[in-house]
């Protein structure tokens, strides 16, 4: 009887809204096709007047966790930055623009400084050396390791004598530099420029906001210089056969083949953001700042009525928000490896998609989004390689348009902040 009514409704359904059925047919018909690939079964090719369809092939699972793995880091380092570009419309109501440079703005402080901490053993060896030299005692080779070139990130503090993967202060304290400078530059930025501003329309904001979004940039720019910075690693977490472990599990599966290759600052960059989230979300539900923000979200106006600071809170707000984008974007480098004068506006169109995936306003959505479209843009590369791997970022927009279509306020649309 339950079969009966549960066909009939999605008879009904296909009727009624055929695109739904078809997004609904689409996504089963990928997942038994992943099925297929996992399992080592391959059916065709079938032939179309374009191109000859596959279905099913040889899909290693650790291939498969590879994928889910670098979404899982990529999501979390946009959630985390969008995170303070969803608390800043909430409370202030217009779009930051300028939150990408923001993300830069962190990297390169936090960077500068953990170049320093970590260079700075080399630095007093090739001091020591250079003093011997002098005396009589030995031979210099300072060569063009100094502090200034430590700061503006062009020379490793590995050719300074100190490897940067072995200095765990040196990380921690970038992380807390990064955060720190950015917060101060969003206190300035908000004194001088969106403060004046502050009964200004969205629009005016928003114009301003792209202002300061371009002078941050080439600030950085004319600081640091234009020419990308590469920052290597090779340390790496002993390989985890994760293959092994499910397919024990999952004996239809197959043999396990592979293994999943987990780096050490991958692993320190979502254990990180996922402490920072749940950070936010006590400070959120279990504080008296967090529900301040929760009521000038809701209600700005009734919220200065009732008393509630608003200039504090809104103080808070870029302190929160500018510093989690700073530490976001600190935290980028580990995933990447590099970073240059445009690192964070390249990122600020998929900061909005995922704050507008999972619904404007909403700190909780925020982070879905970012994590939405951090799984899609890497698991889609499933089915789109070769050539067709450059389209893998418009699949998570297009899964976003998607979203978006049959839940136009997002996937936590209608909260606010919380």
């Amino acid at each position: 009887m339950e079969a009966n009514v549960t066909v009939e409704r999605g008879l009904r359904t296909a009727r009624e809204r055929p695109g739904v059925a078809l997004v609904w047919a689409l996504a089963a018909v990928l997942f038994l096709d992943l099925l297929a690939k996992l399992a080592g079964v391959s059916l065709g090719p079938f032939e179309t007047p374009w191109f000859a369809l596959w279905f099913g092939g040889d899909l290693p699972l650790s291939r498969l966790a590879s994928f889910v793995w670098d979404g899982v880091v990529i999501g979390a380092i946009i959630g985390l930055a969008s995170i303070g570009l969803s608390l800043t419309y909430s409370i202030l109501n217009f779009a930051n623009f300028a939150h990408g440079d923001y993300l830069t703005v962190g990297a390169f402080s936090g960077w500068a400084v953990t170049y320093v901490i970590a260079g700075i053993g080399g630095l007093l060896a090739l001091a020591e050396t250079a003093i011997n030299a002098l005396t009589g005692l030995g031979q210099s080779r300072m060569g063009d390791a100094d502090l200034v070139s430590l700061v503006l990130l062009r020379t490793p503090p590995l050719d300074a004598g100190a490897n940067i993967w072995l200095s765990p202060a040196a990380i921690v304290v970038g992380l807390v530099v990064a955060a720190g400078v950015t917060v101060a530059a969003a206190l300035v930025l908000d004194r001088f420029v969106y403060r004046p501003m502050r009964d200004a329309d969205g629009i005016s904001l928003l114009i301003a906001s792209i202002g300061v979004a371009f002078m941050l940039r080439y600030l950085v720019a004319f600081v640091f210089g234009n020419s990308r910075r590469i920052v290597t690693s090779t340390e790496q977490l002993p390989s985890l056969n994760v293959a092994e472990t499910v397919t024990g599990a999952l004996p239809f599966l197959g043999p396990a083949r592979g293994s999943l290759i987990i780096d050490l600052h991958e692993v320190t960059l979502v254990a990180v953001s996922v402490v920072l989230m749940l950070g936010l979300h006590f400070l959120l539900q279990r504080t008296k700042l967090g529900k301040a923000m929760r009521a000038m979200a809701d209600n700005r106006a009734l919220a200065q009525v009732t008393g509630i600071p608003t200039e504090r809170v809104i103080r808070s707000t870029w302190v929160i928000g500018a510093g989690l984008t700073g530490a976001a974007g600190f935290l980028l480098v580990l995933s990447q490896g590099g970073l240059g004068f445009q690192t964070g506006w390249l990122l600020l169109l998929l900061i909005f998609a995922a704050v507008i995936m999972g619904g404007i306003g909403s700190i909780y959505g925020a982070i879905a989004g970012g994590l939405v479209i951090g799984l899609a843009s890497r698991v889609s590369l499933i089915w789109l390689q070769g050539d067709l791997s450059s389209f893998a970022r418009p699949t998570a927009f297009a899964l976003m348009i998607l979203i978006l279509l049959f839940r136009p306020s997002g996937i936590f649309g209608g909260v606010k902040t919380a």
